[in-house]
């Protein structure tokens, strides 16, 4: 793996490189989802101002491509400046390439992209299973879908998810005087 090029954006994490437990990324995750839905509810406000669309089925592909796309930026922006979202903030982890220093951004895009993986698997599950049997024995796969992702973590020799493996990154715990 090549050294990141470019200097690091925020002061690298002094000591180990300890990975937070499942429960704090978890809650982080529930957190993030809550803001989640004011960013995207903002976004397809804006989406539909613009478009004059009367209704969510109005132009549903540009809409998702465009919530896709203000929600990568949403990621991009905060990991880019800090290692952080505010969730991650406020349960003390950042994120941080695998030698504790900033991720370069096409790290981040990567990162951004892989993370998809398993929730869309989760998804085409949920309506496969939804098509083959009927809704009720999907719902129990739509209260699982959103673990999936933490499966991996238990193979992993750090904990870390699928996707990070993948693109280089790792989640850390963040010292309290060190959080900006």
């Amino acid at each position: 793996m090549k050294p990141n090029p470019t200097p690091p954006k925020f002061k690298p994490i002094a000591g180990n490189l300890a990975t937070p437990t499942r429960a704090r990324r978890f809650a982080s995750m529930m957190y993030e989802g809550v803001l989640l839905f004011a960013v995207v509810f903002l976004a397809d406000y804006l989406f539909d101002t613009l478009t004059q669309s009367k209704h969510g089925l109005m132009l549903r592909s540009a809409r998702q491509a465009w919530l896709f796309l203000v929600i990568g930026g949403y990621f991009l922006l905060c990991w880019t400046r800090s290692g952080q979202t505010l969730p991650m903030k406020a349960w003390h982890i950042r994120l941080v390439a695998v030698d504790g220093t900033s991720p370069s951004f096409g790290r981040l895009v990567v990162r951004f992209l892989l993370m998809w993986a398993l929730p869309l698997l989760g998804a085409a599950s949920v309506w496969a299973i939804s098509k083959l049997t009927g809704w009720p024995s999907a719902l129990a796969l739509i209260v699982a879908a959103p673990f999936a992702v933490f499966i991996p973590t238990w193979f992993s020799p750090q904990q870390q998810f699928l996707h990070d493996q993948l693109a280089g990154t790792r989640l850390v715990n963040v010292p309290t005087s060190e959080n900006p």
